[in-house]
């Protein structure tokens, strides 16, 4: 089987409160600031709250969703009096971790989310690289709650969020939690996915070979809004009982989508996929009520440390 080896992993950023209303990221870094957790063995720990404005205002952003605005466009976007704050911000999250794309970018980029949608423990990435899914694998492995993983298909120059900023990075969404709440389950749940992450980092740099092997994740296939009176745009409907809180339930035709405030139900057409984000409090201004993917297999090869 194809081995690879990589330089230590010795950079590892945790971001917390790229949204300032979703509590566990922003607590895991108040928190390991507070311990001054910035070193674990091998590696250096770089904590950040990525948008103190919007934590402090308890909202997911103050001009535009900071989590948007991480393609290299943007980035490169000059800066006016007039610009969002989000968009500053983003260029000095690129100045401090990255730059993105470049040798000097962080080598890890953990950014902790949390959804009201009840999607348990789940990774989101872009980049299909063997290290990221050797930590999914590791975290899924060692977890007692179920870990799954979405992959995006974006080119790296497109990739939007805060994670592409780093040589390799992820996005941990943990849910269902209300916006501006935390929960214990959840956040214990987020601690264990960190302390698992710096725990895989630390083995990798000590010289532990990871065979190789493959693991299940999501690929997104379409997004599905809400049903609309056409006259006002206005949602008629909601996501019927059946659906909700059923994240990661295989949706076949003709099951429950959508319930109509007048009482009529609206079912699934086309092929069997997968919804996530089933109801995301967040996404209603995106007209998104529901991502369907597709279950898909990603192979990976045995990996360890380049020895000098």
């Amino acid at each position: 089987m194809e081995h690879v080896t990589f330089p230590p992993l010795s950079r590892l950023a945790i971001c917390g409160g790229t949204h300032g209303n979703e509590m566990s990221g922003v607590y895991m870094v108040r928190e390991m600031q507070k311990q001054k957790e910035d070193l674990a063995g091998s590696v250096s720990i770089i904590t950040v709250l990525s948008n103190p404005r919007s934590v402090e205002a308890c909202k997911r952003y103050i001009d535009q969703d900071l989590n948007r605005c991480f393609t290299d466009a943007l980035l490169s976007a000059p800066i006016t009096d007039s610009s969002p704050f989000e968009l500053r911000r983003a260029q000095e999250l690129n100045n401090q971790l990255g730059p993105k794309g470049s040798e000097e970018a962080v080598d890890l980029l953990c950014d902790l989310h949390n959804t009201t949608s009840n999607m348990g423990m789940c990774l989101i990435f872009y980049s299909i690289d063997p290290v990221t899914l050797h930590i999914y694998k590791y975290i899924q492995s060692k977890m007692t709650t179920p870990v799954r993983a979405i992959q995006l298909s974006i080119p790296h120059s497109e990739a939007y969020s805060l994670e592409s900023v780093g040589k390799r990075g992820f996005a941990v969404e943990v849910g269902p939690q209300p916006n501006s709440v935390v929960r214990a389950d959840i956040f214990n749940m987020v601690k264990e996915a960190v302390d698992l992450t710096k725990e895989w980092l630390e083995r990798f740099n000590s010289g532990v070979t990871f065979e190789g092997g493959e693991v299940e994740a999501y690929a997104p296939v379409k997004i599905v809004d809400y049903p609309r009176d056409p006259a006002t745009n206005e949602i008629t409907a909601a996501i019927h009982p059946q659906l909700q809180d059923s994240d990661f339930m295989l949706l076949q035709p003709g099951d429950p989508t959508f319930l109509s405030f007048s009482g009529e139900t609206v079912k699934h057409e086309g092929e069997a996929l997968y919804p996530f984000f089933v109801n995301e409090c967040a996404y209603y201004e995106k007209k998104i009520a529901f991502h369907l993917g597709k279950k898909i297999t990603l192979t990976f090869p045995s990996i360890s440390v380049k020895k000098d």
